[in-house]
């Protein structure tokens, strides 16, 4: 609702919302396939002569890593075994993109699948601290529109 873009619509195996942000054009892409196959939607960019993911691109997932209520931003590096990064890497053939990530950890330290816990129901708790997140992560998202990686993840990265 902050930058007013139009409804998300159905493209090939995602939805797909556009507008612009102060003269830049803003698409969001949210796949509809399956994690380890989620890069596949950064195709059809990756293609383009105009488009450079370490410039162009942030991508935003969980991570069990960080603790419910924090993010960080990073700019490169590894997928660190998230496997929807290793999907956006395999098709980009890169790793320079920068990335937003959301905590939604620690798991339970019991025997637990991962897949159970990352597509489970929030405690009430976890519910309230991740919705405390959205202006600040909306306002990270927009920093790294306005003013790159560098000056988001200095700012917002504590």
């Amino acid at each position: 609702m902050r930058w007013r873009l139009g409804l998300f619509k159905r493209a090939d195996r995602a939805r797909v919302a556009d507008g612009t942000w102060n003269g830049n054009a803003v698409r969001l892409i949210k796949p509809q396939t399956y994690m380890n196959r989620s890069g596949a939607v950064l195709a059809p960019l990756r293609a383009r002569a105009d488009f450079d993911a370490s410039r162009d691109l942030l991508i935003v997932v969980d991570d069990v890593a960080l603790p419910v209520g924090r993010f960080r931003l990073r700019g490169a590096g590894s997928a660190g075994g998230h496997n929807g990064l290793k999907s956006v890497e395999g098709v980009l053939q890169r790793q320079d993109y920068a990335r937003l990530r959301i905590g939604v950890g620690p798991v339970p330290e019991t025997p637990y699948d991962l897949a159970d816990f990352v597509l489970g129901e929030f405690s009430p708790e976890d519910y309230v601290a991740l919705t405390a997140l959205l202006d600040p992560i909306a306002d990270a998202a927009q920093c790294w529109l306005e003013e790159g990686i560098e000056r988001a993840m200095t700012r917002f990265n504590r």
